[in-house]
């Protein structure tokens, strides 16, 4: 993906466009818990990736706390976030507890967001698999690629151009995400990259590669669902000095918390910044990874 001084004054336009239409209602900057813990594969453009989403965070009134520490994750660390990232994380990253207190968040109206390998991830979780929408199966290599827009009204994709060439791995996923209530909002172009794995499962056409729940499908019933976004995009350092992916992104983010079902927004949600102190106190930088071990490239994970 190549920078262009056209898409600079983009990102600034959209960033200005976000702060005013998206502004909390209760005048609280709403909080974004970035979780990049990995437990396979780590992908060293995560701290570039932190930087970039930090670098924006005041134009977009969000403020994104990152952190590696899966103690963060229980009923009182998560209470205080309207949002929930998965960056780049992979493996089991959260151990039972955790996964309770995540579970709890999302029924009482918390949002989530899964970037690129969130995808290779709890993979034996059924609710996180259903909130996330598809794990990952597996990718050809590293290649330029065409990117279809397939719905430019969505907040993600309202900057981007029909047809946007990007160099990234273009994931093949284990089921179609639209089976869980999922909208599809980019494809690829399989003509413009080479695939020479071989597919095992049903991912759906066109192939998927993001998509947004309007209602989280990880959530029980009876509860509160928020909103559901994930963007399979996002492997290089590059990928995050783009200004078109950071709106990508931004705009899934922001779309998330339209919810209004988090306290940024609703003074009678259950969870979100809703200017009490929250408890969890995970860093707002990048902080060492709990026994993350890196592997090879290939087509068999998510790297």
């Amino acid at each position: 993906m190549i920078p262009t001084t056209t898409s600079g004054l983009i990102s600034l336009l959209f960033l200005s466009i976000l702060s005013t239409c998206t502004t909390p209602a209760f005048g609280e900057t709403a909080r974004a818990l970035v979780y990049t813990a990995t437990a396979g594969f780590r992908h060293d453009s995560i701290p570039t990736a932190i930087q970039a989403l930090q670098a924006r965070g005041s134009a977009a009134n969000l403020d994104f706390v990152n952190t590696e520490d899966k103690g963060v994750f229980t009923d009182q660390g998560l209470e205080g976030y309207d949002v929930v990232v998965f960056l780049s994380t992979t493996g089991e990253v959260l151990d039972d507890t955790g996964k309770t207190a995540f579970q709890n968040y999302l029924n009482n109206g918390g949002n989530f967001v899964g970037i690129h390998s969130a995808s290779d991830t709890l993979n034996t979780t059924a609710f996180y698999g259903k909130e996330l929408g598809a794990y990952f199966d597996y990718h050809p290599e590293l290649q330029n690629a065409t990117i279809v827009v397939l719905d430019a009204s969505h907040p993600s994709t309202e900057n981007l151009p029909t047809d946007w060439p990007v160099r990234d791995e273009m994931y093949n996923f284990k089921s179609d995400p639209r089976s869980v209530g999922a909208i599809v909002i980019l494809t690829v172009d399989e003509s413009s990259y080479t695939d020479d794995g071989t597919r095992r499962f049903s991912q759906g056409e066109p192939h998927p590669i993001a998509w947004y729940q309007e209602y989280g499908a990880g959530v029980v019933s009876g509860g509160t669902a928020g909103r559901s976004f994930y963007t399979s995009l996002g492997h290089l350092n590059e990928t995050w000095e783009d200004e078109l992916f950071m709106n990508h992104i931004l705009g899934g983010i922001q779309w998330t918390l339209q919810a209004n079902t988090t306290r940024a927004f609703n003074s009678s949600a259950l969870v979100g910044n809703g200017g009490t102190s929250s408890s969890a106190s995970a860093s707002s930088s990048a902080s060492a990874s709990p026994s993350s071990t890196s592997s090879t490239s290939g087509t068999a994970s998510a790297s």
